[in-house]
C-alpha cells in the first residue's frame, strides 16, 4: 500500500512540475533566493493581485534592497513608496520589521518558523512562504490558490491544521520551491475560482471536485473550496469604504502636511466630520499617521 501510494504522489510531481515547466509566470520576485526581498515580496503579496504588486516591488526593491536600509528610513519614506498598493499597515509591519531583523538578528531574516511568525505581519502563510522561496526548506504554503485546490484534490471542505498538513506531504523532497511556486500558479492560471479549466488541468486525474465537474450528468453538488482553509472570503464593496476614505487621505498626505481641515476633502467625506474624526484617530493609532491641531502628516 505504501509503495503505491509513493508511486501515485511520484505521478502527481512529475504531472504538476511537468506542467509548470510550460506554463510558468516569470515574476521578479522568483528570480532571487534573498530572504529579505522574498520577504517584501510576499507582504505585499497579502491580498493584493500579482499585477499591482510588480512595480511596486521593484521600486522597494532597489530603494530598500536590504533590511538595514529599511529600518534607517523614515516610516513616511515607506508609506509614501507604498501608496497605492492597498492595506498600508502592511508597509509599517515591514518597516518594523527591518528594524527587528537588524537589531536582533544581525540583519539577517531568520529561517525558523517561530522567529519568523514573531515579526509584525507575518503570519502562518507568510512565514512559510519565505521558509520554502528563500531556504529551500520542505513546507506547503497554502495561500488562497492552494487552499481551493487541496480542497477540490480531496473533494471536501477542509479544516486549517488538515489542509497544511496535507500540504506539507505532498510537497517533494528538495523540490519545495518548484512545488509551491507550481500549485499557486495552477490555481491562479487552471484551478481559478470561476469558470476553472478542469479539462486542462494536469491534476484532473486525481481531483476528486473534477470528476464531479466533467461527469456525464450535471452535478448540482457546491464547490469544496467554498469557505475551505486558506480561501479567503469575498471583501466588502471598495466604493464609499472606510477603506476608499483612509487611501484617499494617504495618498494626499504623501506630497506633504495637510492642514487639518482639510482632510475632510481629501478623503471625500465633507458634511461628515464624525466619520472623519473617527478614521484620522484609527490611522493615528495605528502610527500610519501624526497629527496636530493644525495639521496631518505621513508617519
Amino acid at each position: 500500500m505504501r509503495h503505491a501510494e509513493s508511486d501515485a504522489r511520484g505521478s502527481r510531481h512529475a504531472e504538476l512540475i511537468g506542467w509548470w515547466a510550460s506554463e510558468r509566470r516569470d515574476l521578479p520576485w522568483r528570480r532571487t533566493r534573498d530572504p529579505w526581498l522574498v520577504l517584501v515580496s510576499e507582504v505585499m503579496l497579502q491580498q493584493t493581485q500579482v499585477d499591482r504588486v510588480l512595480s511596486y516591488f521593484k521600486a522597494f526593491a532597489e530603494r530598500w534592497p536590504t533590511p538595514e536600509q529599511c529600518a534607517a528610513a523614515e516610516l513616511a519614506d515607506v508609506l509614501a513608496t507604498w501608496q497605492g498598493l492597498g492595506y498600508p499597515r502592511r508597509a509599517r509591519s515591514l518597516w518594523r520589521t527591518a528594524a527587528i531583523i537588524t537589531e536582533h538578528h544581525d540583519g539577517r531574516v531568520p529561517a525558523d518558523l517561530e522567529h519568523l511568525l514573531a515579526l509584525p505581519g507575518v503570519g502562518p502563510y507568510t512565514a512559510r512562504a519565505v521558509q520554502a522561496f528563500a531556504f529551500g526548506i520542505d513546507t506547503g504554503v497554502v495561500d488562497t490558490n492552494v487552499g481551493r485546490i487541496l480542497a477540490r484534490w480531496t473533494g471536501r471542505r477542509l479544516a486549517p491544521a488538515e489542509a497544511q498538513r496535507i500540504a506539507d506531504e505532498l510537497v517533494p523532497a528538495g523540490e519545495s520551491w518548484a512545488w509551491n511556486q507550481a500549485m499557486m500558479d495552477l490555481g491562479a492560471q487552471v484551478c481559478t475560482k470561476r469558470d476553472p479549466s478542469c479539462i486542462r488541468c494536469p491534476a484532473r486525474p486525481w481531483c476528486a471536485w473534477a470528476g464531479e465537474v466533467l461527469g456525464s450528468e450535471p452535478s448540482d453538488r457546491p464547490d469544496p473550496a467554498d469557505r475551505s482553509a486558506g480561501v479567503s472570503a469575498r471583501q466588502a464593496p471598495f466604493e464609499g469604504s472606510d477603506r476608499q476614505a483612509r487611501g484617499r487621505l494617504l495618498a494626499a498626505l504623501s506630497d506633504g502636511p495637510l492642514p487639518t481641515e482639510r482632510a475632510a476633502a481629501a478623503m471625500g467625506l465633507e458634511g461628515d466630520a464624525a466619520r472623519v474624526q473617527r478614521l484620522v484617530d484609527e490611522l493615528i493609532a495605528e502610527g500610519l499617521v501624526s497629527a496636530t491641531s493644525s495639521q496631518i502628516r505621513l508617519g
